[in-house]
């Protein structure tokens, strides 16, 4: 997505920070009923499941998700340029969790490569894989062009010394394709439109978001814990 989409606008007035999330329109016919439930059903969307996979540790107070497609040039920016610092100063201090969700919208190759993400999940091995498919993939930051395939995924797999044989029957069965279906229509819920979303704390900060942005408002939860 483009900045433009950034919703973050971590406003700081009398030293509290709010995440525009948008307005309820005056006009709008639904009710309060219908908004409770709404909220409701985007909270249990949020909720983290067996199949997340945290990188940090488990109880650190800040829950970082990010909602990716592989394909995505401004998640291979996310990646390449905030994922490194928001490791090294908040993840690796116990201050900050993370959490990465398949939201595959950008064609085969982004559904491709999240069902084979969720093949190196059964392997304990989803963060090595992750990481790698953004490096390789972004290196020419052009989507479509053919880089997300079974030969590139493989490669990885060997590289990171997975069991070859249980990845390769994964990725060939269609083992998790109802479920990158069902992740999809999940982060839509949560309000997910496109890519990449980051939610702190259950709230919507950004589309794409700078690490001088998104510190200050880590820093701020921490502050106030």
């Amino acid at each position: 997505m483009l900045p433009a989409s950034i919703l973050i606008a971590a406003v700081l007035i009398a030293g509290s920070i709010f995440f525009v999330l948008g307005d309820k329109n005056p006009n709008s016919d639904q009710t309060d009923d219908d908004q409770l439930t709404a909220v409701a059903s985007k909270e249990e969307a949020l909720k983290l499941g067996d199949r997340d996979v945290i990188l940090g540790n488990p109880d650190a107070p800040i829950t970082v998700i990010e909602y990716g497609d592989f394909q995505c040039p401004w998640c291979g920016k996310l990646f390449a340029e905030v994922e490194g610092p928001l490791r090294d100063n908040y993840i690796q201090n116990d201050k900050v969790k993370m959490v990465y969700r398949n939201f595959a919208f950008l064609g085969p190759e982004s559904f491709a490569a999240a069902e084979a993400a969720e093949c190196a999940k059964d392997q304990s091995k989803f963060w090595a894989f992750h990481d790698a498919l953004y490096e390789l993939e972004h290196k020419d930051g052009q989507e479509h062009n053919g880089n997300l395939n079974r030969k590139l995924f493989l490669q990885i797999a060997t590289d990171n010394e997975f069991n070859i044989n249980e990845f390769t029957t994964c990725i060939d069965s269609g083992k998790y394709t109802d479920k990158i279906k069902s992740d999809t229509d999940l982060a839509q819920l949560a309000g997910v439109n496109g890519t990449p979303a980051l939610f702190v704390n259950g709230q919507q900060v950004g589309g794409f978001i700078t690490y001088a942005q998104l510190s200050p408002i880590l820093d701020q939860i921490i502050g106030a814990n």
